[in-house]
């Protein structure tokens, strides 16, 4: 989902609203209604207190105050008005079809008023609608005075758009003494704003509507996305009735070494969870008994291997021989450090034709080659790096990779021409395309061995699966072509996450192993598919 600026969200409203369907008024009722069904969808309350502007952000507060109140037993609404004659046209609408009346607040003083601090101390939900994505920095008289009395208050804040006080177009994540809105949720609006993805505005859920409109044609300055379920429903859709296991790849896992047996398993078994319809893991001949008893739906082949249990250089024709029928080649969890195993690597890298995950020890094996990764084959690369790998990768420090994640991975991709995943807090995917994405799922329970190995199985899956298209125009098509596995790449990735979301809320942080992750896939996949019945997208949840 493209991360869009102010300006590029009222030029889509604007080319939305020459449609004979869409109004102002249309797509007002439509926001007031996500924000309705994103409350009752996350927290719980019995009380609702909507604070409002003048403008269509107070508006879209007006709908949502009137969708709640046949669920609430008791909802307020706060205008920092006068009276309606203040309002913008399309409020001063749909406030009048409320039944709520209203509290009036035309100066700071009636901040007093014993109706209006009841109305805001008593109230379990209190939704903040008043300003919105128009809004430029900083707060004055009325407005800067509600957000100050607003988080004074105990109840659970929703944020319209985005809490009032934030810029759009905000870059910096904010901090404790701004003055805005503190929100425990956000539910925005079109598209994404660069604030939602780089401000850290909440711990909380963020959700996307894009009330019907669809912003294809607008170019985005940050040339920025943002990973959303809506990517997993794409790259994932429902299986046809008379689907056969050929339609969703077959996935070959090139991994594991004495020791490590349990890398190749996790990296295996996370593509069969992930819909592949049928995968083969190639370890060392040692290690071959133990892999195909960690579960029958694993097709096992034994590889020659080193003195020390790791895949031989000798394997590579018997490798070869098992490209055929393959759709996509997964490289390096558990392969260890061996040279001789990373001269194989090297080696196979740089011949392929199929699409290529590469990773952990298949990363490790170019340290100091960084240079042929250049010269990989003509299949599709992704490299999937935690920081420390992609500093070994380019020869610099962790720290300067920490410190410019998005040029990073920009970088490396620029220069391999693969797509990078750097993973980490906010996982960046740099692709091929030369589109990138920023993930927000995933949490600190995933900080345990064996989470990379579960995700680059799922990888693996998302690119062995066969068909789909985004539209081209022509001249276009390889570009497509990449941005078509970029994107999948990218919806593996927020599903690692969230599932890494669902397995922490489940069990606890600290107790979440990389096994779970397969466990929790299930329920990963149910909520993208929510996602996309209810035309709500999540950043966060």
């Amino acid at each position: 989902m493209r991360v869009l600026t102010a300006n590029e969200v009222r030029e889509a409203e604007r080319q939305a609203l020459t449609q004979p369907e869409i109004s102002t008024l249309v797509l007002m009722q439509r926001a007031g209604h996500a924000v309705a069904q994103f409350c009752l969808a996350h927290f719980k309350f019995s009380s609702v207190c909507v604070v409002c502007g003048k403008g269509n952000n107070g508006g879209d507060g007006f709908v949502a105050a009137e969708a709640l109140r046949e669920i609430a037993g008791n909802v307020s609404v706060i205008v920092l008005a006068g009276d309606a004659g203040e309002l913008s046209p399309d409020a001063a609408a749909m406030c009048s079809r409320m039944t709520v009346q209203p509290i009036w607040v035309a100066s700071e003083t009636e901040f007093q008023d014993e109706n209006l601090r009841n109305a805001l101390g008593g109230a379990d939900l209190i939704i903040d609608a008043i300003v919105g994505t128009g809004f430029k920095p900083p707060l004055r008289g009325l407005a800067r005075k509600a957000v100050e009395a607003i988080n004074e208050a105990v109840g659970t804040v929703v944020a319209v758009d985005l809490p009032s006080g934030v810029d759009a177009d905000r870059k910096t994540p904010l901090h404790t003494d701004d003055d805005v809105v503190f929100a425990h949720g956000i539910v925005t609006f079109i598209a994404p704003k660069p604030a939602h993805v780089l401000g850290e505005l909440t711990a909380g859920p963020i959700a996307v509507s894009e009330l019907g409109i669809q912003p294809v044609p607008i170019p985005n300055q940050s040339e920025l996305e943002v990973t959303t379920g809506q990517e997993v429903g794409i790259t994932f859709p429902p299986r046809l009735q008379d689907a056969n296991k050929g339609q969703f790849g077959h996935v070959l896992v090139i991994a594991g070494s004495v020791g490590k047996s349990g890398a190749a398993v996790l990296s295996g078994l996370a593509a069969l969870r992930t819909g592949a319809g049928l995968v083969t893991v190639a370890c060392p001949k040692s290690i071959q008994p133990t892999v195909a008893g960690f579960a029958a739906e694993l097709m096992t082949e034994p590889l020659p291997e080193t003195d020390e249990g790791t895949i031989s250089p000798a394997a590579a024709k018997k490798v070869d021989a098992l490209l055929s029928g393959k759709d996509v080649i997964v490289l390096g969890p558990g392969l260890s450090r061996n040279e001789e195993t990373a001269t194989f690597v090297r080696q196979l890298v740089v011949r392929s034709q199929l699409p290529l995950v590469l990773d952990a020890d298949g990363l490790n094996a170019f340290a100091g080659h960084y240079q042929e990764l250049k010269a990989s084959g003509n299949g599709f690369l992704a490299l999937t790096p935690h920081p420390g790998e992609a500093a070994r990768l380019i020869g610099v420090s962790t720290k300067e990779i920490q410190a410019e994640r998005l040029g990073t991975a920009r970088r490396i991709s620029r220069e391999t021409g693969a797509c990078v995943v750097l993973k980490g807090s906010r996982t960046i995917v740099a692709g091929a395309s030369g589109e990138s994405w920023v993930n927000m799922t995933g949490n600190p329970a995933l900080a345990k061995g064996g989470s990379g190995d579960v995700l680059s199985g799922i990888v693996g899956a998302a690119l062995g699966r066969k068909g789909g298209h985004v539209p081209v125009q022509s001249g276009n098509e390889e570009k497509a072509k990449l941005f078509l596995k970029d994107a999948r790449v990218a919806a593996a990735v927020y599903l690692h996450g969230l599932a890494g979301d669902v397995a922490r809320d489940m069990l606890h942080e600290n107790t979440v192993l990389a096994t779970d992750l397969l466990d929790c896939l299930a329920e990963a996949f149910h909520d993208c598919e929510l996602q996309m019945d209810k035309n709500l997208f999540y950043l966060q949840k």
